[in-house]
């Protein structure tokens, strides 16, 4: 436990987040056991303190912030791994394990854990926001990878949600209730999550165009081909300019798509020519596509440091990032509708997409001590929102979560499913 200011100011101010710190916890627990966090959580029940769980800080709308003061509880030090079940491919891990150490880990033994979020995330954290990352398009949201869960509940209840089976029809699903919950419903403690193969063989494919609906149009048209690709990833040409300036690369300064493609040898090139043959019906151009293992690591490195690239432009800027999802075959649309309300603004903003499963964002770039760039900013974000929203089944945010942030368009979003429901 800490009392100590700068200990709590730093867990109480935005670690990724563009949201401003209101207040700053009053006191910050690290607790070593779940035994530990349900005292903490009968305590703070008793004496109706508020509480904010906190993992890996690498939320963007404001999770972990404090608006009432209260209880951090730090749940870094519940790291273990409890378990690994080879047979049954599953793992047994407490919240506060990095998903990047897991799969660290989990590489000897040929196996991984497939999504993908922000390189510092926990897996608590993880739960808590429902997250994705770029792998989602193939193996799914942490809703499709978590089999049980261990929580304790708001009086200090500790509850199981279910066992290992992979699949239960006995009661409510509590499990996926729990997940994406974001700390309102309980404490995450203990985590079983399904692992996968590492896959045998991959390529890694890049191409260009001359459009940004060009671009997301080859994304749905190489969805709906059947392909079992496993990432699908979009750049607008800002987005390519800023990772040009950070890395020193000469890319083509186009809207771009980045590809991955799995399984056996045969399989993964099959893949690759077929999608070629696509991306050409769509205006694409210099498709490229790796197999050696260093280059791939390399065209995905591109990806994966995006968000910095973004600072090589800027670099005494926030960056607020947007997070809304469409069905597939809106993404285009919100897309190209979106993109030209960005390119008008004052501001500069970049355009990356998780094309395979229809989720867009957006790196909006200001002065964090102009108020009137973060005004802007905030209608550029509302403008996604609002735009994505008026589509049928799109959301508000596809895997950020709602956090502090987002609280008010989430009764938006809410009140327009209710909408369509009554219609």
């Amino acid at each position: 436990m800490t009392m100590d200011y700068d200990d709590r100011y730093f867990h109480g101010k935005p670690q990724n987040s563009f949201h401003k710190a209101m207040n700053i916890p009053d006191v910050v627990v690290f607790p070593r056991s779940q035994e530990e966090v349900s005292k903490i959580v009968k305590s703070c029940n008793e004496h109706k303190v508020p509480i904010v769980p906190y993992g890996g800080a690498t939320s963007i709308e404001g999770h972990t912030l404090s608006p009432n003061g209260g209880i951090c509880i730090d749940m870094t030090q519940m790291k273990n791994i409890k378990s690994l079940n080879l047979e049954d491919m599953d793992v047994v891990v407490e919240p506060g394990i990095g998903w990047m150490e897991l799969n660290e880990h989990l590489e000897p033994y040929g196996l991984f854990f497939p999504l993908d979020p922000g390189p510092g995330a926990t897996i608590g954290g993880m739960c808590a926001t429902r997250c994705s990352g770029s792998l989602a398009v193939r193996y799914g949201t942490m809703r499709d990878n978590v089999i049980n869960l261990k929580v304790v509940l708001a009086n200090g209840d500790i509850v199981k949600t279910g066992s290992r089976a992979r699949k239960s029809a006995a009661g409510y699903d509590l499990t996926r209730l729990m997940i994406g919950s974001e700390g309102t419903l309980g404490v995450i403690t203990e985590v079983t999550l399904r692992l996968q193969k590492i896959p045998q063989y991959s390529v890694v494919a890049m191409c260009n165009f001359p459009t940004i609906k060009d671009a997301a149009d080859v994304a749905i048209a190489t969805m709906m081909s059947g392909i079992q690709v496993s990432r699908v990833e979009l750049m607008d040409e800002v987005q390519v300019r800023a990772i040009n300036l950070a890395n020193g690369k000469n890319l083509p300064e186009v809207p771009t798509l980045m590809f991955e493609f799995i399984g056996t040898e045969a399989y993964a090139r099959e893949q690759t020519l077929i999608v070629q043959k696509i991306a050409s019906e769509h205006n694409g151009s210099d498709f490229v596509f790796a197999e050696d293992s260093e280059a791939k690591k390399e065209l995905w490195k591109i990806r994966k440091e995006a968000l910095w690239a973004c600072f090589a432009m800027k670099p005494n800027f926030e960056a607020m990032i947007t997070d809304v999802c469409v069905p597939l075959s809106r993404l285009a649309e919100l897309i190209s509708t979106s993109k030209q309300e960005l390119d008008s603004s004052s501001l500069v903003c970049t355009v990356i997409a998780h094309a395979g499963d229809g989720n867009f964002h957006t790196v909006i770039l200001f002065e964090p001590d102009q108020e009137e760039q973060r005004k802007e900013g905030e209608r550029l974000n509302h403008f996604m929102v609002h735009t994505a929203l008026a589509m049928e089944a799109g959301t508000c945010t596809g895997e950020h979560g709602v956090g502090t942030g987002k609280m008010k368009v989430l009764l938006l979003n809410l009140l327009r499913l209710l909408a369509l429901l009554t219609h």
